[in-house]
This record gives C-alpha cells, sequence and structure tokens, in this order.
C-alpha cells in the first residue's frame, strides 16, 4: 500500500540533497512525519496546503517502512499514518508535481487506482 507526503518544493528539495529528511515545520513540532493514504490526501491537500503552489506529492511504501510506521486516530477519527523515524530519498516510490487550478490541487491521473 502507497501511502502519500506533501511537500513543498524546497521541502522535496532538501530530500533530494541531503537523502533524508525529518519532514515539514509541523513534522518538526509534533516528532513525526505526517502521511495520508490515497483516500485522505485530497481533503489533507485542501486543509493545510488550500491555495499553495510548487507542491509535490511524494508516495511511500507503507510496509517498507516497517515498525516506524504507526497508524494512529486523528482527523475525523480516522487512522492516519505517522512515520516515527526520518524519512529517506529511498523511501519514496514516485514523487509528482501536485500543481493548483483554479483553487483545486490537481492530482497526477489514475492517483486512486494507482495506489493501490
Amino acid at each position: 500500500m502507497l501511502i502519500f507526503k506533501i511537500f513543498r518544493s524546497e521541502e522535496w528539495q532538501v530530500l533530494r540533497e541531503k537523502g533524508e529528511t525529518a519532514g515539514a515545520p509541523i513534522d518538526l513540532a509534533d516528532g513525526y512525519v505526517h502521511f495520508s493514504t490515497a483516500d485522505q490526501a485530497r481533503e489533507t491537500a485542501a486543509k493545510h496546503f488550500a491555495g499553495a503552489q510548487d507542491l509535490f506529492l511524494i508516495a511511500v511504501n507503507a510496509e517498507a517502512a516497517g515498525d516506524a510506521l504507526k497508524w494512529e486516530v486523528s482527523r475525523g477519527d480516522a487512522l492516519f499514518p505517522h512515520l516515527y523515524r526520518t524519512m529517506l530519498l529511498e523511501d519514496v516510490v514516485w514523487a509528482q508535481p501536485l500543481p493548483l487550478a483554479d483553487g483545486q490541487h490537481q492530482f497526477p491521473p489514475g492517483f486512486e487506482e494507482a495506489s493501490r
């Protein structure tokens, strides 16, 4: 199963250059890297990145994260994946731009189907 992280372009650049990251400012504050499932990613984009441009959608294999990935109750009492270790570039399965058009983030074609 793929899980997803939305990064601003500069955050994605840090991961590509350094090969690892502790995440975005919210991740640093909370002590883990926030992820979303395919079903949660659109709402995450709308809630936390409304109007933001220069975003990237990063896909990670949940099983490869091993015991460092915890499923915890969050928004709407849903279980969200949280990574309790540094995120590594080698964790990334794929990354795609997440452009903004008419106020909505445009997820890659086939996103939901490809993520299962």
